[in-house]
């Protein structure tokens, strides 16, 4: 298998992370620039990356994903990757209007794929959220009322071994020349 499937199998997500190792710097700027380099729709880049350092508030974020009895591990993670929704381009708001098609969303989904793989490749664990309370995060972290929070990714050292990875078997979800 090469480097590159190697990579997307082993990657998961890492609800519990050792809480004695720090995410260092300079692996969360590779992780950031993989994110910053990913595609985009007419290179719209319709993101801003709210990163999440500091210990006290990244605890306060990762309560404000907890309800429901979900996400109870995100208080523990070190690094929270706020993704936030930013304005489309005008050709991307153009090919969006034409082909019925909301690029921004998608650009977004490719843009964390890119985060979860680089933090993979750094021996890092991640752990994509979309339940959370975006008011409250919004208010400890300055996002401003008027922008979309979409995702909370988060970013620490796995605690726990590898799970078998369970997909669909390919001749579900591919097929060639025809549906």
């Amino acid at each position: 298998m090469n480097d590159f499937l190697q990579l997307v199998a082993s990657r998961q997500s890492d609800r519990a992370y050792d809480m004695s190792r720090a995410v260092e710097p300079e692996k969360l700027e590779r992780i950031l620039e993989a994110a910053r380099l990913s595609p985009s729709a007419c290179n719209a880049q319709p993101w801003r990356f709210v990163v999440i350092t500091d210990p006290e508030l990244s605890v306060k974020v990762g309560k404000a994903t907890a309800g429901l009895g979900m996400n109870k591990f995100a208080k523990d993670a070190p690094v929270h990757i706020l993704v936030v929704e930013e304005s489309m381009n005008i050709t991307s708001f153009l090919g969006a209007k034409i082909k019925d098609k909301y690029f921004p969303l998608i650009d977004i989904g490719i843009a964390t794929a890119h985060i979860t793989l680089a933090a993979e490749s750094e021996g890092l664990g991640s752990c994509i959220l979309g339940w959370f309370d975006e008011k409250e995060i919004k208010k400890l972290t300055g996002i401003p009322a008027n922008k979309r929070l979409l995702l909370d990714i988060t970013i620490g050292y796995p605690a726990k071994d590898k799970r078998k990875k369970s997909r669909k078997s390919k001749d579900k979800v591919v097929s060639y020349n025809h549906y």
